[in-house]
């Protein structure tokens, strides 16, 4: 794995894409050493906003030397991110965390499943990823960001909580719907839909990959501001725990306790 590093990125584009959504490209030498399922920590210029912001990497675009960061305005680090314009500079720790396996899908049926802000790190994956494929999506209406971008790796099926577009309801729901059927899933969204997709993997047999959302603060597992319970023992703190940041994002489904 590459060495993490801090460092000045020029802002290529910027836009807004659904309400409080937007989708920023960034041009920095990171995007040769990012893979899906990663992400970087970005640097509010605010002196009152000390801690840098963890935002999911969407897209990499290594022939330009670029990365894509789509993201929710929720504070005012994002909030400031929101107001860059292209030849803007921004501070950003990166490449962190760990990625997906997309080698464990090889020959197989997949599921990726995104809600949500976790619907970003699901277009890198889709790219990478050479195995058949059906990309679940659940969000809250019919704003729906990232859409026609998955729509170019994969078969694509919706699901809204308001109904507005594809299946009522979560992407669990989409599965049962459309009768859908894989071998292996991997994910990244809220909690109970992480949850609700572990409990779903262990019924059926199936590998589950999931990509954790957590708070972090320094983002480089010192802290240990954003750990999650597991199976086996952490060897930096000796117990059952592992730093989302640095052993995750990505954890398999079985060995996280959430």
């Amino acid at each position: 794995m590459a060495q993490k590093k801090k460092i000045t990125t020029t802002v290529a584009s910027q836009k807004q894409i659904a309400p409080q959504i937007y989708d920023l490209w960034l041009e920095t030498e990171l995007a040769k050493d990012t893979h899906a399922g990663q992400f970087v920590a970005v640097y509010p210029h605010s002196a009152a906003t000390l801690l840098p912001r963890p935002i999911s990497i969407c897209e990499v675009d290594r022939d330009r030397s670029r990365i894509r960061l789509v993201y929710r305005v929720a504070g005012k680090g994002t909030a400031e991110f929101s107001t860059c314009r292209a030849g803007d500079e921004l501070e950003v720790l990166g490449v962190l965390g760990n990625g997906f396996p997309v080698e464990k899908a090889a020959g197989k049926k997949v599921f990726l499943m995104g809600g949500g802000i976790g619907i970003p790190p699901m277009l890198q994956l889709a790219k990478e990823l050479a195995a058949e494929k059906h990309i679940l999506l659940g969000y809250r209406d019919q704003a729906l960001f990232l859409r026609e971008d998955l729509e170019r790796y994969g078969q694509v099926f919706l699901a809204t909580e308001d109904g507005s577009a594809g299946v009522q309801g979560n992407v669990m729901d989409i599965i049962r719907v459309r009768e859908l059927q894989a071998d292996v899933i991997m994910a990244c969204g809220p909690l109970p839909m992480l949850r609700a997709i572990k409990n779903y993997a262990a019924e059926q047999g199936m590998d589950a990959y999931i990509s954790l959302e957590e708070r972090m603060a320094c983002g480089v597992g010192a802290c240990l501001g954003c750990v999650c319970r597991t199976k086996a023992v952490d060897h930096h703190s000796h117990v059952n725990n592992a730093r989302i940041c640095t052993d995750g994002p990505v954890f398999e489904a079985k060995e996280v306790e959430i």
